[in-house]
């Protein structure tokens, strides 16, 4: 573990809405959490993946809080890594320095009332508008949104037109960055719509390539889904010594609870679904430091791990008994839940890893 590492002692999230949200998310940019695989020269540590992802295992320890890690993955992938990928020397210059400060906070929106993460359901769209674009559309469950300076908005060039990214900020007229709807799971992340009503963008806000939005979509994602589940490695690890502690001290008969055969495999399991979705994180960081490419990794990650941390969840609880219903403990069975369906769900992270086996297709 990575204790050592500079990461705010946040302690549990003391409660919901986006003045907390906002102030826990400065305090990961004044720790310079969020400067990790990211370019020098745009105020970066110029490190690797694996320092990330060990930083954000200490931040999840410390923190227990999945709303606030998915508010920081939400920042990084939604917004950093677009800009460091695919923006313009101006665009990166004006924008990264201030995201990994904390002077801005920013994601990405892609999810739409009518279609969720589905890509090709998408129907935001961008008209060329004289020297700019004119965008509508509105979109939903966008993490960060209500407090967010800047986020990725993805929108089709044209009704049914190919997808491009555009930057658009909070106060750009037309651009409406609303909080709610309410969610239970993650709740301390500040989640919300975006409704773009006439909103009038200069031709230097696309982000990228006109009609690359797919393939930016897709890249972001695969990094979301890799990374999401690091600083939960934290929370699962906590999760592990609670209950270990627990049943060493439980009285169980003439013995204790950690006696019992079933409860050792119990917490057996729990120790190897930790140890399991930390060496799928690894890899995922090693394979990106080497320039390759995480499609399948990262959706075997995201399925183990969301799988991984929703089964711990439930063992903590049942092992605690009575105790295990008060607390933070039931709290993070409902973020479990939500971590199965954020990035994706099982059911489409199973879907990516059957066609990359040549398998399915709808039916």
């Amino acid at each position: 573990m990575s204790d050592h590492l500079s990461v705010p002692d946040l302690g549990p999230a003391p409660g919901t809405g986006t003045a907390q949200a906002r102030e826990r998310l400065l305090a990961c940019a004044g720790a310079g959490l969020l400067r990790h695989a990211v370019d020098p020269e745009y105020g970066g540590a110029g490190d690797g993946f694996h320092e990330l992802v060990a930083a954000h295992e200490a931040l999840g320890r410390r923190s227990r809080d999945p709303g606030l890690l998915l508010a920081v993955n939400a920042h990084l992938w939604g917004s950093v890594f677009a800009l460091q990928k695919f923006g313009s020397a101006g665009q990166r210059a004006a924008w990264i320095p201030k995201l990994l400060d904390g002077r801005a906070i920013g994601g990405h929106a892609i999810t739409e009332p009518q279609a969720g993460s589905d890509v090709q359901g998408l129907a935001a769209t961008a008209v060329e508008d004289g020297d700019g674009y004119r965008l509508n559309g509105h979109k939903r469950f966008i993490t960060n949104a209500p407090l967010a300076d800047l986020l990725v908005v993805y929108a089709r060039l044209g009704e049914g037109g190919p997808l491009s990214a555009f930057l658009v900020q909070a106060d750009d007229p037309g651009a409406g960055f609303r909080d709610g709807p309410v969610v239970q799971g993650c709740a301390t992340a500040s989640m919300g719509d975006v409704v773009l009503e006439d909103c009038r963008l200069p031709k230097t806000r696309l982000l990228g390539r006109e009609g690359a939005g797919a393939t930016m979509i897709q890249l972001a994602l695969e990094l979301e889904r890799a990374f999401v589940f690091a600083g939960l490695l934290g929370v699962m690890e906590w999760q592990l010594e609670h209950v270990t502690a627990h049943v060493r001290l439980r009285p169980s008969g003439d013995g204790r609870l950690a006696d019992v055969q079933a409860v050792a495999h119990r917490v057996a399991a729990m120790k190897l679904r930790l140890d399991t979705a930390r060496l799928w994180i690894e890899r995922c960081a090693a394979l990106c430091e080497a320039g390759r490419r995480i499609t399948l990794a990262s959706a075997q990650t995201k399925l183990y791990a969301s799988e991984a941390f929703l089964d711990n969840s439930l063992d903590a609880v049942h092992l605690l008994g009575a105790a295990g219903l008060q607390g933070e403990l039931p709290a993070l069975v409902q973020d479990a839940l939500a971590g199965r369906l954020l990035s994706g769900s099982s059911e489409i992270q199973k879907n990516i890893i059957a066609a990359l086996l040549g398998l399915g297709g709808r039916r």
